[in-house]
């Protein structure tokens, strides 16, 4: 466990506004959600309650709840008698989601190349001069967001509400990879793989588009397999 000096404790937690009655729970499970998908709780590090109901303004009782959800999800790991850490990734966990997003998305940008509207086209290309003004400035954040905005565009043009809530669900544990993966060179070569999908997008030319994006997907788990072997304490044993 990191130690954080009084004044930095959890500082990455913004303090909860008060809500309505019984939703407490859920703003602390997104509240560390987005701590663990960011990666301000490290894979393998220990979470603090005290020091998150501090941060937070909230009791106890939400806190392990939201804990609680969150290790269902898989995000957290409740280990009687030591206490709760952020999860360390498993790489076959990543596969089997990767794989749910390989043959969606694939498909996705095979139908988008068929009949995606001209507004999202110009939506898509609106982003994609955003990410190249990202990547020059290097703004890692901000990047990763237009990133998922990207692929959200081509799902949400085609009116796919289904296939986006299985993707959406698949997400958690592969954006704390991305993150983890992060790097301008990683940067650089998703924007060319997100230029040579919108190319096939414009030219109607299907087959190449589905190619791209299964390319695209295919980079990340490439990439994973190698920092694995390098960073094996981040991952949790096969």
């Amino acid at each position: 466990m990191k130690m954080i000096g009084k004044a930095e404790q959890y500082s990455f937690l913004e303090p909860l506004e008060r809500g309505p009655r019984g939703n407490t729970t859920e703003q602390v499970e997104r509240s560390l959600r987005s701590a663990i998908v960011a990666l301000d709780f490290a894979p393998g590090e220990f979470i603090d309650k005290g020091l998150v109901c501090a941060r937070l303004g909230v009791s106890r009782f939400p806190v392990s709840e939201a804990l609680a959800r969150l290790a269902a999800e898989g995000l957290v790991e409740i280990l009687p008698q030591r206490g709760t850490r952020a999860a360390r990734i498993r790489l076959a966990e990543i596969e089997e989601s990767m794989l749910i997003r390989n043959a969606l998305e694939a498909m996705v940008a095979e139908t988008a190349a068929r009949r995606l509207p001209s507004p999202a086209l110009a939506a898509l290309k609106r982003n994609l001069q955003a990410q190249e003004k990202a990547v020059a400035k290097g703004d890692r954040a901000g990047f990763h967001a237009l990133d998922l905005a990207f692929h959200a565009i081509l799902v949400d043009s085609l009116k796919l509400p289904r296939v986006a809530a299985v993707i959406e669900a698949s997400r958690a544990n592969i954006d704390r990879v991305r993150r983890l993966l992060s790097s301008p060179r990683r940067h650089a070569v998703t924007l060319a793989e997100h230029r040579d999908l919108l190319k096939a997008l414009e030219s109607h030319d299907a087959e190449a588009a589905r190619r791209a994006m299964k390319s695209h997907l295919e980079a990340v788990m490439d990439e994973l397999e190698h920092f694995s072997s390098e960073y094996p304490e981040v991952f949790a044993p096969q």
